[in-house]
C-alpha cells in the first residue's frame, strides 16, 4: 500500500500506482491525529501456501516476490511449525525499517506472528531503530504487539476484540472494531452500538489501557453512514464526559459492580450488559472520576469503593454535563448520591468527586 524501494508488488508501482499510504499520512497529520502503521509482513511467510495446493501462480518463481515464500510447513491452521531463515528475516526488518524512514510513524502495530522465535533479534534491532529514529525526532513513538512477542516494558500489549479484567500496571491497548464481521468494508455488514464501544472504552482506560478503534471507508474513501452515526454518538458522550477520559490515570482499583468482564482476546462481545450498579474509576491529579455505566431506576446510587474507610474524603460531586446540584452523603455503606432526573441517552455518567480540603 505504499511506494516500496524493495519491491515492484507495491500500490505506487501496480494497481492504483499511487502511494496510499504516503497521502493517507498527510491527510491525517493535517487534520492534527496521530499517524500509525500496521504490519502483517510476518505472516507473508506462509499466508498463501494453501496455493501450493492446487496449480496456481503461488507456485511459480517469478511471482515469488509477491506471494512471499508461501512456505508449505506453515499454515493459518499449523501457523507455528514455520521457521523463517536469515534471508527472510533480513528482509522483514529492511522492509519495516523502510515503513520507519518514508513515513515515520508515532505507531507501529504487528500482528501475532512475530511471536515466532526466530523473530527475537530481529524485533531488538527494530525496536532499537525505531525508538531511536522518534527520539532523533522529537516524536512520541511505540509499537503494539500481541502475546509474548515483547518483553512486558519493551512495548505496549494490545489485546485484539478484547479486553483484561483487571487492570495492569503496565499502559496497555485494545483494538476492535466497529464492525462485527470485518477490518474492511463489507456489504450487509452489522456494527457495534455505541453504548457497547462507550462501556468497552471506559473500562478499558479505567484499567490503564487505551481503545484502538477501527472503521472500514468504502473504496472510494467514504465512511457507511451507520458507522458515521456511531462515531458521532461517541464523540457526542466524550464531548461531556471526555474530561474523566483523557489524560488521566487509573485509580488502586480500576472498578466496582456485579458485571464480570470476560478476559483475553476475541471476547469484546460476550460481557453482559453493564448495570447501574457498574462502576469505573479515574483520577487526574486530585480530581477523581465514578464513571457509572448505567442509570439507577430509584435515582439513587451508592459508589462502594468511596465509603467512610475510604482514604478518599469527598467534599463535593458533579454530574460532568449537567449544572444541578447533587446531594450526597459519605457512610460506611459508600458515597451515597441523590440524582435528578434522568438526563438521558448518554450511555454512561461521569461524576467528578473533589475531594474535601
Amino acid at each position: 500500500m505504499y511506494n516500496s524501494s524493495l519491491s515492484s508488488w507495491c500500490a505506487a508501482q501496480k494497481g492504483p500506482r499511487r502511494d496510499v499510504i504516503g497521502e493517507l499520512a498527510q491527510a491525517v497529520r493535517a487534520r492534527g491525529l496521530h499517524f500509525g502503521l500496521s504490519s502483517h509482513r510476518a505472516e507473508h511467510y506462509f499466508f498463501m501456501s494453501g496455493g501450493r495446493q492446487f496449480p496456481s501462480d503461488v507456485r511459480d518463481a517469478k511471482y515469488a516476490s509477491f506471494y512471499g515464500p508461501a512456505h508449505p510447513g506453515a499454515t493459518r491452521e499449523n501457523q507455528w511449525d514455520g521457521h523463517p531463515d536469515a534471508a527472510y528475516m533480513d528482509d522483514w526488518l529492511a522492509r519495516t525499517a523502510e515503513l520507519v524512514e518514508k513515513y515515520h510513524p508515532e505507531l507501529v502495530w504487528f500482528d501475532w506472528w512475530i511471536g515466532q522465535k526466530e523473530f527475537a533479534p530481529y524485533l531488538r534491532r527494530f525496536a532499537a531503530f525505531y525508538y531511536n529514529d522518534g527520539a532523533h525526532r522529537g516524536s512520541a513513538v511505540a509499537i503494539n504487539y500481541k502475546n509474548n512477542a515483547f518483553p512486558e516494558k519493551a512495548a505496549v500489549l494490545d489485546i485484539e476484540r478484547g479486553q483484561l479484567e483487571k487492570s495492569r500496571p503496565l499502559f496497555w491497548q485494545t483494538d476492535t472494531s466497529v464492525s462485527n464481521k470485518s477490518w474492511g468494508y463489507i456489504e450487509n455488514d452489522t456494527f457495534k452500538s455505541p453504548q457497547s464501544l462507550i462501556w468497552q472504552l471506559v473500562d478499558i482506560v479505567s484499567k490503564n489501557g487505551s481503545l484502538l478503534l477501527n472503521i472500514g471507508p468504502r473504496s472510494d474513501g467514504t465512511i457507511p453512514e451507520p458507522v458515521q452515526q456511531i462515531l458521532r454518538e461517541i464523540g457526542g458522550w466524550l464531548k461531556t464526559n471526555g474530561e474523566a477520559i483523557y489524560g488521566i490515570r487509573p485509580w488502586t482499583t480500576s472498578g466496582e459492580g456485579p458485571t464480570r468482564v470476560l478476559g483475553g482476546a476475541f471476547n469484546d462481545t460476550k460481557t453482559e450488559s453493564f448495570t447501574a450498579e457498574d462502576i469505573r474509576f479515574t483520577t487526574k491529579g486530585t480530581l477523581m472520576y465514578a464513571i457509572a455505566l448505567g442509570w439507577p431506576r430509584d435515582g439513587r446510587l451508592v459508589v462502594r469503593s468511596l465509603g467512610a474507610s475510604s482514604a478518599v474524603r469527598v467534599g463535593k460531586v458533579d454530574l460532568l454535563g449537567s449544572s444541578v446540584p447533587i446531594a450526597w452523603s459519605q457512610g460506611p455503606d459508600g458515597l451515597a448520591l441523590e440524582l435528578p432526573a434522568n438526563p438521558g441517552g448518554h450511555f454512561a455518567y461521569a461524576f467528578r468527586v473533589t475531594p474535601a480540603r
